[in-house]
């Protein structure tokens, strides 16, 4: 099955607030790896703040864009 259906299939069955504990899930699983891994802290560390914003904003367009 293609990736596209399995997750449209997935998100049907999931309701708003555990749609977002999932992604609370993903952000405090990126901080555990920030604090137990050195090279991936130092990876994210030396990436400038300004990256981070521009990708946060590509990424949320296609959000924005379907409410508006």
């Amino acid at each position: 099955m293609c990736f596209d259906k399995l997750a449209k299939k997935f998100s049907k069955d999931l309701k708003w607030y555990e749609i977002s504990l999932l992604k609370l899930s993903v952000l405090f699983f990126t901080l555990f790896l920030v604090v137990v891994w050195p090279g991936f802290r130092n990876l994210v560390l030396s990436i400038d703040w300004y990256w981070y914003l521009i990708i946060g904003i590509i990424l949320a367009i296609p959000v924005v864009k379907k409410l508006f």
